[in-house]
Formats: structure tokens, C-alpha cells, sequence
């Protein structure tokens, strides 16, 4: 990273940037108090004029309960709240009050600071009077001991604003049943009052260890019904609650046998199978349609299962002998709604098959399992050591038909490798993943070169360990010769500094850090008091100006507490932000579009 740090004031009119009109002023709100207001010419709108809306500023403590509701007899009312600064809203309603078009958004910051409650149009621009009052809620009821059910049983309860809620802000109900290793239930929760959530977990050290849910399906609409098998014997925990917050009222939650599931036929490997889901066949293990096979593997054997149809979209899911999931696929096949499943078996014995439909439907399908041969082990790839390689008939290929050529290399956390690939015979396409059994792609890229259809690939190592590179064609089709290359492009560097007031003049290079999308960007570090109120600018003639602000956090991970892609025109970036505590944070002046270098002015000045 090549920049310069200047401790003056450096004005950037030079570079004849013209300033966009400031939004309108965000008005105070606090706990207790009710404003009347009005949407009406001259508030603001969003983008496109999708709607009409007035800000409100909101200073909250970590974990207090806040409940905003807005009334509006001429329109139809909508509440959003964001973390200053951010432009992703963290909660949002519409019609929560349950009285036709009124709002009620109830919202527990994580952590204190300020936040913008947005009162808005659900859509359009007409607007109108409207009320807004904030209040702050009681504290939520402790976490009760859950209320035994058994099977056969029906339970009438209601959901108030005194039960307990989750992190999320839901309040819940919670019930206990005992089950047996392998033993299927069926969990009913209906309501007329909301948008009911079913959700089965077990109590591990206090907290609640989710292990399935349901929010509604074909067969029940808005209402939940789950199957579930339970892996264990023990106690299981049923929480009943909304899909959002907010919900309040009556519900009826029924624990029933699931359904017996569908009988087995054999299928060997190396078979094909033309068969037909009809209304009559019996359930799979989540209660929908399906036809079920049953078949004896080895351990280490490599399978791939396929099904096609031409009157549905196909859906396969693979068990083990206790019918646990082992893996699943809607449409890896390379047709679209096809599906195709290829795995390696973990032990010998039987395994199950599951043939339904994506959604309820019927028709005919063909089915066909075989063995593919083990994937060679990959070869060793030394950094900063180019090959050429050949993608060909002979090579293995992925669940989209693509061949491939496997590589193998050796990196600790933290390390930062670049993978580049290019080829005038395909369309290339690079994955980087964690060696084992199963390939799982940890990141990817097809066009990141920005030079055409050559890949480059730039990744942070989450963990000391192996991985595995993939080069292979974006499309089935491709066959070819290629180049490829590895690099260590060492530790992510450390950020500079800046002082508010200065500007800082940087080069974007091809060895700066790189951000989640592979773009490269420059950190900059600036100490602040809590309520400074900053505005940060960046303005470059050669790369689309991205700026980010957050801080970093333990283990690594980054918080982004603002962002910015085109606010002073097409290609530079402005963010009036301000710092919601005493402390250090980190501007990133970054690209919008990976691949991108030049030159750029990052500029950090209170707000006026």
C-alpha cells in the first residue's frame, strides 16, 4: 500500500466534484414521547420516489425494549429503524398493530448508540397526517420452565407482551416432550392472530440449540406444521412464536406420530428406476410426497444419484441407516430443475434415498444410482510457482458437470493467497475450499482479472490448515489448456492513520488488503469522541470510490458501522456518519468493483 498522510485541511474542490443537496434534518425522539406529523412535497423520498418518508433520532441503551407505533388514516404506515450512519435497516414493520394499515415495530438494540426510526409510505409518495409515539417496554418475562405436552395431546395458548422473547426480539412459548432415538413427530402450531413459527431444539448449557423449524407449507398456509425425527433419546424443547415481533395472540400448538414413512425399494448401484409420485404414496421424512430406495454402499465408495423429470422440479436427499439427512440437492443436475447428488460414504451399510418434487407435485421421473470413481488426491501447488495444466475428457467432474484439475496447498489464518488463472480456450473459473471428503467451495471467482474471461481469486485463510483449489470451466462445455498461479500475498497490512481535518492521498495496488468481494482497499485509523458527527469523502478520476466505516473486532471480524458507494456523484463516495462511543474506528477507502487500482483522495472533516 503506497499513501501520504497530509496533517492539513486540503480542500477537494479542486477536483470540481459538485456536492448533492444534504437530506433533511433527523428530528429527536425519545422514550415517552408522541409526535404529529405529516408526509407531504418537500420531505424526503427514497430512490426512484418508492416512497415518502421522516427521520427520527433515537438514542437507545444495549438491550432496551422499544416499541414505536405509527398511525395514519390517508396512507398506508411503515416504520424502519437503522443504525446511524448504516443503510441497511436492522427491523422493519407494516401492519404490526393488527388494526389494518397501522405500524407497530418493536426493536432491543444490541448495543448503545443512535438509530434513525424512518416513519414512511409503504409505498408511493402521497403521504399524509400521521402520529408517531415511542415508548419503552417492560422487561421481558423470565425464560419459564416449559409446559410438558404429549403426543395425542392439543394445547390452547396465547402469545403476550409479558413472555419471555429471543435475542431476536420474539416472545415465545416453550413445551417439552420425551422422545425416543429415531421416534417421528409431527408438530401443528396454528394461529388466527399471527404468522405462526414452529421451532424443536434441545437445552444445551442453558441455551436453546435449535435443530429444526417450520414457518408454514403447502398444505397449511400461513400455519406451521414440522416433521421431525428425533437422533436421540432425551428431552426436546418446542418453541411456539411469530415470524416477526411483535406477534401477540391465540394459537393451538398439537404433537401427533408423523406419518409412517414411505416404504423402501431396492435400487442398486449401477440401476436406473422409471417411476411417479402420485397422491397416493406415502410421506418422506419431512412430510412431503416421495418415493423412497434403498440401497447397501461401503465405506469410501463414491456415489452419484440423479433424477430428472420433464413434468417437475426434482428434489433428492440421501440417509443414512437411521435416517438421519446426509446431504440433499434441488438442482445440481446440469438441466436446471434436474437434480444430481454425488457423495462419498462415511461407513458400509444401508443407506435411503429420498425422489419427491421441490414443491408438492406429481409425475413421472426417472431415477438412476452409480459409483463415480474417488477424486485422485489433489496435487501439490507451491506458491509463486506458475503451471499449465489441460482440462480434458479424462478429468473428474462437479455436481454442474464441470471438469476439473484439484490442487493442494498449506496456509496459516490470516494469510492472504491469490489464485490466478487464465486460458484462450474457456471461460475460466477458480474455488478455493477446506480439504477433506467433500468439496465445499469457501470462495470463488470467474471474471476477477477484469481482463475478459481469466479468473483471479484473492482470499483471506480462515484457519491453519490444508486447502484445495479447483480450476476447472465456468461451463460443462469447456475444454482447454490453461495457466495458473499461486501467490502469498503474506498477512492483510496494517491500516494507517489520519486525522480528522486532513486528507490522505493513496494508490490502490494489487498488494493491498482485500475486502469479502476480493476488491482491494487502504484502512485508515481515527480516534473519536462519541456524537462527533464526521463527513468522509473520496474522490478518485481512476477506480469506482467505495468507503466503509467500522471497527474491528476480536477474532478477526470486522463490524461495518457505514458505507458509502456514490453519494458526491457517480464514482466518489461521501458518508456523514457519527461515532457512537469513544474509541478507535477504521475508514476503509476501497473500489465498488473488484480488480480495480488508481489513485484517490480520502478526506475526514467534523460536520458542520
Amino acid at each position: 500500500m503506497r499513501r501520504q498522510t497530509i496533517l492539513a485541511a486540503v480542500s477537494l474542490l479542486a477536483l470540481s466534484i459538485a456536492t448533492p443537496t444534504l437530506a433533511q434534518d433527523v428530528v429527536p425522539l425519545a422514550p415517552g414521547a408522541t409526535v404529529e406529523g405529516r408526509l407531504a412535497e418537500g420531505d424526503a423520498t427514497a430512490t426512484d420516489d418508492a416512497y415518502r418518508y421522516d427521520d427520527y433520532r433515537i438514542r437507545a441503551r444495549a438491550g432496551q425494549r422499544l416499541e414505536a407505533i405509527m398511525r395514519a388514516a390517508e396512507f398506508d404506515a411503515y416504520l424502519e429503524i437503522f443504525r446511524e450512519g448504516e443503510s441497511e435497516s436492522l427491523a422493519s414493520d407494516d401492519d404490526g398493530l393488527g388494526e389494518g394499515t397501522d405500524s407497530r415495530l418493536r426493536f432491543t438494540p444490541e448495543r448503545a448508540g443512535t438509530y434513525v426510526l424512518r416513519a414512511r409510505t409503504l409505498a408511493g409518495v402521497e403521504g399524509g397526517s400521521y402520529s408517531l409515539a415511542l415508548t419503552e417496554r417492560p422487561a421481558a418475562g423470565r425464560p419459564p420452565r416449559p409446559t410438558g405436552i404429549r403426543v395425542g395431546q392439543s394445547i390452547e395458548g396465547a402469545l403476550t407482551a409479558r413472555d419471555p422473547e429471543t435475542s431476536g426480539g420474539q416472545a415465545y412459548d416453550a413445551f417439552s416432550f420425551r422422545a425416543r432415538a429415531g421416534d417421528r413427530f409431527q408438530i401443528d402450531l396454528s394461529s388466527d392472530a399471527f404468522d405462526p413459527v414452529v421451532r424443536v431444539g434441545r437445552m444445551r448449557a442453558g441455551e436453546f440449540n435449535e435443530l429444526a423449524m417450520n414457518d408454514d407449507t403447502a398444505e397449511t398456509g400461513l400455519n406451521s406444521r414440522l416433521i421431525f425425527t428425533a437422533e436421540d433419546g432425551g428431552d426436546y424443547i418446542i418453541r411456539a412464536m411469530p415470524l416477526g415481533t411483535g406477534g401477540e395472540g391465540a394459537y393451538t400448538l398439537a404433537l401427533a406420530r408423523a406419518p409412517e414413512l414411505a416404504p423402501a425399494q431396492p435400487i442398486e448401484i449401477g440401476g436406473t428406476i422409471e417411476g411417479a409420485l402420485s397422491e397416493g404414496d406415502g410421506k418422506g421424512a419431512s412430510g412431503a410426497t416421495a418415493d423412497a430406495y434403498r440401497f447397501s454402499g461401503r465405506e469410501g465408495q463414491r456415489i452419484r444419484i440423479d433424477m430428472s423429470s420433464d413434468e417437475f422440479d426434482t428434489y433428492v436427499e440421501l440417509f443414512d441407516a437411521q435416517h438421519a439427512s446426509l446431504a440433499e440437492d434441488d438442482d445440481g443436475g446440469p438441466e436446471g430443475t434436474n437434480s444430481r447428488l454425488t457423495f462419498t460414504l462415511p461407513r458400509t451399510g444401508d443407506y435411503f434415498i429420498e425422489a419427491r418434487a421441490f414443491t408438492e407435485a406429481t409425475g413421472g421421473y426417472v431415477l438412476s444410482l452409480s459409483e463415480v470413481e474417488p477424486e485422485k488426491a489433489p496435487d501439490v501447488l507451491p506458491f509463486g510457482s506458475p503451471i499449465e495444466g489441460e482440462i480434458s475428457e479424462a478429468d473428474p467432474t462437479d455436481s454442474e458437470d464441470r471438469a476439473f484439475d484439484a490442487f493442494a496447498f498449506s496456509g496459516v489464518a490470516g494469510q492472504r493467497v491469490q489464485a490466478i488463472m487464465r486460458s484462450g480456450d474457456f471461460d475460466t473459473y477458480l474455488q478455493i475450499g477446506r480439504a477433506g471428503a467433500e468439496f465445499e467451495a469457501l470462495a470463488s471467482d470467474d471474471d476477477g482479472l477484469g481482463e475478459g474471461t481469466d479468473s483471479r481469486l484473492s482470499f483471506t485463510l480462515p484457519e491453519d490448515g490444508d486447502y484445495v483449489l479447483r480450476a476447472s470451466p465456468l461451463g460443462a462445455d469447456g475444454k482447454g489448456l490453461y495457466a495458473l498461479e499461486l501467490n502469498d500475498r503474506g498477512p492483510q497490512p496494517q491500516p494507517g492513520s489520519v486525522l480528522v481535518g486532513a486528507t490522505a492521498r493513496g494508490v490502490l495496488t494489487e498488494s493491498d488488503a482485500t475486502a469479502e468481494d476480493n476488491s482491494f482497499y487502504d484502512a485508515y485509523r481515527v480516534t473519536l469522541k462519541e456524537d462527533e458527527k464526521l463527513v468522509i469523502t473520496m474522490v478518485s478520476n481512476e477506480v469506482d470510490s467505495f468507503l466503509v466505516v467500522g471497527r474491528p473486532q476480536e477474532g478477526g471480524g470486522f463490524e461495518v458501522l457505514g458505507s458509502d458507494d456514490d453519494s458526491l456523484s457517480d464514482t466518489h463516495a461521501k458518508l456523514e456518519w457519527t461515532a457512537p462511543a469513544d474509541g478507535v474506528y477504521e475508514v476503509r477507502a476501497g473500489t465498488f468493483q473488484q480488480g480495480q487500482t488508481g489513485a484517490y483522495a480520502l478526506n475526514v472533516e467534523k460536520q458542520p
